[in-house]
C-alpha cells in the first residue's frame, strides 16, 4: 500500500538553500583534496616519485598519474550512480566525501622512490584511483541534491553552487600551494608537499558534520513512496535515455579545457623553454578562480531566464578560442597579458559552460535515473578529458613546447560539447516532475521497478 508523499516540489523552507550550501561547501572541499594534485603532479612528483634522470619522461609518467582518477570514474559512476538512485542522494554525498579524505591523507603519508623504487609510484597509482572513484559520485550526487530541492523556476542558480563549490576547492588548493611552493627546494621534496595533503583530515571532518544533517529530496522521496526505486537504473537508464548519456559525455568533453589550464599549462609556463615561476603561476589559477567564483551563479541565473542551452554554447565556443589565446601568451613569456588572459578564460568564459551544465545534464533525466545518467555521462567525458593533460604533452612534442598544438587539440575537444549542446531539448521551462518524459510507444516494455 502505497504512502501519500509530499509534492515534488515542497522542499521545506529553506531547505533549497540549505542544499545548495552544503554542496557548495562539500564540493570545495572534496575537490580541494583532488585539485591539490594536480598541483603536485606539475610541480613535485616527477622529482620525488619518478626517474629524475630523464626529466621529460618523469613529467609525461606524472601527469599520467593524474589522468588515472579519470580513468577509475566511469566504474565508480557505475557503481555509485546505482546506490545512489536505490538508496537516495544523501548517502553517497557523506560516502565519497569520507573515501576522499582518506585517500588523499595517504598520499601525503607515501614513500618516495628513493625510499622504497618503484613501489612508490604503484601505491601513488593506487590512492589516485580511490581519488576518482570517489570524484565519480560526488558532482553528481550534489547535483542530484540541489536540483531536486531547488524552486523549479532557479534550478539552474541553485545547482550552480556545485561547480562553484568546485572552483573554491581548486581556488583553496591553489592557496595552499603558494606558501609550500615557495619553501626552499629541499624542505620542498622532503616534507613540504605532503602538508596539503595532511590537511584533508580536516576537509573530511568539516564536511561530514555538514552533509549528515541534510534532508533527503522531495523528489525521491515521492519516487520510492509511490513507483518505487528502480531495481537496476543502468538497464533503464540505456533503454529508455541512451541519447541523452550520449549527450552528456560529450559535453563533458569542455573538462579539458579545465585539466588544460590546471595541469598541463602550469607543467608549460614553468619549464625551461618559458621559464615563469611556480608562484607567479599559481596566483593565475588562483585569481582566475576567485573570478568564476562570482561568473558561475551569475552565467547560471541568466540560463534561469534565457535558457541552458544558449548560456552552455558560448562556454564551450568561447573556450576553444580564449584557451588558444592564453597558451600564446604564455608562450611570449608575458606575465602581465598571461594573468588576464587566463582570468578572461577561465575565469569568465569556461565558467559559462561550466555554471550551466549541472542543471541542464541533470535535467535531461527523470528522479528514478538521474544520479545514473548524471555520474555515467559526466565521468565517461572526464575520464577523456583527464588524459588530455598526457595526450597534450605528447602532442607537445620532446622539448614539451609546443603550445599551438596544445591549443588545437583543446579546441578540437570544445566541439562535441557544441553538438550536445545543439542537438539537446531546452528544459529551463519544464516543470521539475516532468523532466526527463518521453511518449511510450504502444507496448514498448516497463521498466522492472521495487518498492523500497
Amino acid at each position: 500500500m502505497s504512502v501519500p508523499a509530499p509534492p515534488r516540489d515542497a522542499s521545506p523552507p529553506g531547505q533549497p538553500r540549505k542544499a545548495a550550501t552544503a554542496a557548495w561547501i562539500g564540493s570545495a572541499l572534496e575537490y580541494y583534496d583532488f585539485f591539490i594534485y594536480g598541483s603536485a603532479a606539475a610541480l613535485i612528483f616527477p622529482e620525488v616519485f619518478f626517474d629524475e634522470s630523464d626529466p621529460a619522461t618523469a613529467t609525461l609518467l606524472s601527469l599520467a598519474t593524474f589522468g588515472v582518477a579519470y580513468a577509475a570514474r566511469p566504474l565508480g559512476a557505475l557503481f555509485l550512480g546505482h546506490i545512489g538512485d536505490r538508496l537516495g542522494r544523501k548517502k553517497i554525498m557523506v560516502f565519497t566525501l569520507m573515501l576522499m579524505g582518506l585517500s588523499t591523507f595517504l598520499i601525503g603519508c607515501l614513500p618516495t622512490r628513493d625510499q622504497v623504487g618503484t613501489l612508490a609510484p604503484v601505491l601513488l597509482v593506487l590512492c589516485r584511483v580511490l581519488q576518482g572513484i570517489s570524484a565519480a559520485g560526488e558532482q553528481a550526487s550534489a547535483n542530484s541534491m540541489t536540483l531536486e530541492h531547488a524552486p523549479p523556476h532557479r534550478r539552474g542558480f541553485f545547482t550552480s553552487f556545485t561547480l562553484s563549490g568546485t572552483q573554491g576547492g581548486q581556488l583553496l588548493a591553489t592557496l595552499v600551494f603558494l606558501p609550500v611552493a615557495a619553501l626552499p627546494e629541499e624542505h620542498l621534496l622532503s616534507w613540504g608537499w605532503r602538508v596539503p595533503f595532511w590537511l584533508s583530515v580536516a576537509v573530511a571532518v568539516v564536511g561530514y558534520v555538514i552533509r549528515r544533517k541534510l534532508d533527503e529530496t522531495p523528489a525521491f522521496e515521492q519516487q520510492t513512496a509511490t513507483e518505487g526505486v528502480v531495481k537496476l537504473p543502468l538497464v533503464v537508464l540505456m533503454r529508455e535515455h541512451w541519447a541523452d548519456v550520449l549527450r552528456v559525455v560529450a559535453g563533458a568533453l569542455i573538462a579539458s579545457v579545465s585539466t588544460i589550464f590546471t595541469v598541463w599549462a602550469l607543467a608549460y609556463a614553468t619549464s625551461d623553454s618559458v621559464g615563469m615561476s611556480r608562484s607567479s603561476m599559481l596566483w593565475v589559477g588562483a585569481l582566475a578562480n576567485l573570478v568564476a567564483l562570482a561568473a558561475i551563479p551569475l552565467w547560471a541565473a541568466l540560463s534561469d531566464r534565457i535558457g541552458r542551452r544558449p548560456v552552455f554554447l558560448v562556454g564551450a565556443a568561447g573556450s576553444a578560442g580564449t584557451m588558444f589565446l592564453y597558451l600564446w601568451a604564455i608562450s611570449t613569456g608575458n606575465y602581465a597579458l598571461t594573468l588576464l588572459l587566463g582570468i578572461v578564460a577561465f575565469g569568465v568564459v569556461y565558467s559559462a559552460a561550466n555554471g550551466v551544465w549541472p542543471s541542464f545534464y541533470g535535467e535531461m533525466f527523470p528522479t528514478r535515473v538521474r544520479l545514473s545518467g548524471v555520474a555515467i555521462g559526466t565521468q565517461i567525458g572526464f575520464a577523456v578529458a583527464g588524459f588530455a593533460v598526457t595526450f597534450a604533452a605528447r602532442i607537445a612534442g620532446p622539448d614539451g613546447d609546443d603550445w599551438s598544438a596544445v591549443a588545437l587539440f583543446t579546441a578540437a575537444l570544445c566541439l562535441p560539447p557544441v553538438v550536445a549542446a545543439i542537438t539537446a531539448r531546452e528544459t529551463h521551462t519544464v516543470a521539475t516532475e516532468r523532466l526527463g518524459e518521453r511518449r511510450e510507444r504502444p507496448g514498448s516494455p516497463q521498466p522492472e521497478k521495487v518498492t523500497a
